[in-house]
């Protein structure tokens, strides 16, 4: 054998060695990325009803959970985005102060929005969006009646979706797109739900104060109808005056504020849905005709973003007080208390 045939017979099992230990290095090369989008598919746990309110919104005391609320009511950020919105602020606020009037109103108003909002979601295969709501609604009430039949429709959409996925794996690109889409229609839905929110409220609130106005036209009218009644009872009633007799003269009105009518202000509705109270002191000037001529605010007890609206309605019930007349012009003052 030959020094050339003897060096390749040494050199063989080095470069068999070489080669597999190259082979498994490639493998896996080959099983890491595979493991990577695999691992990244994994979803995180599903929100529950006792922790799909956010660490940051339960840690708000009751006046910042109050003001929060109000202000992501005000926004249109009913139910969304996850962390800052009104459902979650009410939820917080009724967990710290059961008895709160205002967030069981307004969750009571939120339910049917954010039921809606769910369906929204099932039907466009949105589940993480869903399910979160799902959340939501069955912290806000366990027993809701549709809870179940939306339950039923997430697991359905789920079965459907894994179906696919075994019959088509999507690229990353195509799930980027997918669920870029899917948060398109997420945040046109919830603007229709909103805007549809909006007219209703807008139309319920022309319906109340339309009925309030036929109301008091109907008290007033009715009112005058019994005074004339009176009147002439009273006329029928007195005899006729002699020649002899002269008639007495009619007393001059007194400066003593004598109220006739003094309807009571209205509540302003987010300050009522929020549990706000308030005392207004109002300055007004009567008329010798028993009219309100002028009136302001002295000052106000009032939670700062409702202030204005409580003094508006104090000023606006103030203008509508009838009294007697009087002989001359008279300044007043009155506390007007807003409570629940």
């Amino acid at each position: 054998m030959t020094a050339i045939e003897k060096s390749r017979g040494r050199w063989v099992p080095v470069v068999l060695t070489v080669a597999v230990a190259c082979a498994l290095t490639a493998c896996k090369k080959d099983d890491a990325p595979a493991a990577g989008p695999q691992a990244a598919q994994q979803a995180a746990p599903a929100p529950t009803p006792e922790s799909v309110v956010a660490a940051s919104v339960s840690a708000m005391t009751p006046d910042q959970l109050r003001d929060a609320a109000n202000k992501a009511y005000g926004d249109n950020r009913l139910y969304a985005p996850a962390g800052n919105n009104a459902m979650e602020y009410f939820l917080a606020l009724r967990d710290k102060v059961p008895g709160d009037a205002g967030a069981s109103t307004a969750l009571s108003d939120l339910l049917p929005m954010t039921v809606i909002a769910t369906e929204q979601g099932i039907a466009r295969d949105d589940l993480d969006d869903a399910k979160r709501l799902l959340a939501l609604i069955g912290k806000a009430d366990p027993n809701h009646p549709a809870l179940g039949r939306l339950k039923a429709s997430v697991a359905s959409v789920e079965a459907k979706l894994k179906q696919q996925a075994q019959t088509q794996q999507l690229t990353a690109e195509e799930e980027a797109k997918r669920r870029e889409e899917q948060a398109r229609k997420r945040e046109e839905d919830q603007k229709k739900l909103q805007e549809q929110q909006k007219q209703q409220a807008a139309a319920d609130l022309q319906r109340q104060q339309q009925a309030a106005a036929d109301a008091e036209a109907e008290r007033q009218r009715q009112a005058a109808a019994a005074a004339e009644q009176q009147r002439q009872q009273a006329a029928a009633q007195q005899p006729a005056a002699t020649p002899a007799t002269p008639p007495r003269p009619r007393p001059a009105p007194s400066v003593e504020l004598r109220a006739v009518s003094q309807p009571g202000p209205k509540f302003p509705p987010a300050a009522q849905r929020a549990g706000a109270t308030a005392t207004v002191q109002v300055e007004f000037t009567v008329g010798t005709d028993g009219a309100v001529s002028s009136a302001r605010v002295v000052s106000a007890d009032a939670p700062r973003q409702y202030q204005r609206d409580f003094e508006r309605e104090a000023l606006a019930a103030v203008k509508r007080w009838r009294f007697q007349p009087v002989s001359q012009a008279t300044t007043s003052r009155r506390t007007i208390a807003f409570e629940q």
